[in-house]
């Protein structure tokens, strides 16, 4: 543990659910947890258990990228541990693909089609998620996110070259998506296991992130928007070149310190945990220290976002955590040149940089 997790409180200690099992961690609310093929090498999946219309069976929410390993740990918990109940609807908290990859398949019942449900999911995470699993642009790579990082300052040729010809990541991950959903809304309370879950939706991360509170089992589900460990990743993307995700992900913080401190959060990375408020004020120290030294840096000199990259990330970076450092670089610039505390300009060399 780092200094600030000490300041949390993990109550099922480092016990983690292996692939293919659960764990409960609220009456009727299931943890697992599923591997990633990337530095941040698992999610957490949550299932409660359901009934909807009178059949009793289970609510899925987030699904995995799609892999056959994923796969077979779905079928596993499909086969034996669901008491021969059906899954009954898969809600996805936002478009990523580490939670909506697999959601074609969970809804249509996995390899054996056992069932066939509906996605629940906000309009703008579905409709991002559409766009990009039909292979009409990804943050993570092809051309367009080759120029928008090279317009910010990232000169090396054979990173911007990966970047060009990474033009399957998103639909490899996210190989369909459903034809049709049911749309979350900000404030729907949605009845799952006899409760009532509110959606809460959240900006900055993703489009139109969901979170689900229940105020009466005291438990919310965060997905991306709260994380324990890690900051969560804010990025401005070549899709909203001029976009202001911090100023938007600091302001939906705002819905979570209303909940109350002893709230049990359920994150898709990390462990659950309680102390929310804290982590909160955690997360905005973290924001306003590095906002402090991009403005410093910029008051020496220009910076392109390239430049703010080491900045902030002081580690070796592969081109997947590159695109994210890029993105997270310009996401605090434009909080300060939207604020009008930097101003921007497009050099001779065709670089972008911010002054104070």
């Amino acid at each position: 543990m780092n200094a600030l997790e000490h300041q949390l409180d993990y109550p099922f200690g480092d016990t983690l659910p292996e692939p293919g099992t659960t764990r409960e961690v609220a009456p009727g609310v299931f943890w697992l947890r599923m591997p990633l093929p990337f530095a941040l090498d698992h999610i957490n999946l949550w299932l409660i258990r359901d009934e909807i219309d009178g059949q009793q069976g289970w609510t899925v929410i987030d699904c995995g990228i799609t892999s056959d390993e994923i796969k077979q740990n779905w079928e596993t918990i499909f086969d034996t541990l669901l008491d021969g109940l059906p899954v009954l609807r898969v809600i996805v908290t936002h478009c990523h693909p580490d939670h909506v990859g697999l959601a074609h398949w969970v809804c249509s019942g996995g390899d054996k089609a056992r069932w066939d449900v509906r996605l629940w999911m906000t309009l703008g995470e579905y409709m991002m998620g559409r766009v990009m699993a039909a292979g009409d642009g990804s943050n993570a790579g092809g051309p367009g996110a080759a120029r928008h990082f090279e317009r910010h300052g990232l000169t090396d040729e054979a990173s911007l070259d990966q970047l060009r010809n990474r033009t399957g990541y998103y639909p490899k991950l996210v190989p369909a998506m459903p034809s049709q959903y049911r749309r979350l809304r900000d404030g729907d309370g949605v009845t799952i296991g006899g409760r009532t879950w509110t959606v809460v939706t959240g900006f900055g991360h993703s489009p139109e992130h969901c979170a689900l509170h229940c105020e009466a089992s005291g438990v919310l589900i965060s997905g991306d928007m709260v994380l324990p460990r890690i900051s969560t990743n804010v990025s401005v993307f070549d899709i909203e070149p001029e976009g202001n995700p911090l100023a938007l992900y600091l302001e939906s913080l705002g819905r979570y310190e209303t909940m109350p401190a002893d709230t049990l959060v359920l994150p898709s990375h990390g462990k659950p945990f309680r102390g929310m408020h804290t982590r909160i004020v955690q997360l905005r120290d973290h924001h306003a220290a590095r906002l402090a030294e991009v403005l410093e840096a910029c008051s020496q000199k220009p910076h392109s976002a390239a430049d703010i990259v080491p900045l902030m990330f002081r580690r070796k970076l592969d081109i997947h955590q590159i695109t994210f450092a890029m993105g997270e670089a310009l996401a605090h610039l434009h909080l300060l040149w939207l604020q009008g505390q930097l101003r921007r300009a497009q050099d001779d060399d065709g670089v972008i940089r911010f002054s104070a």
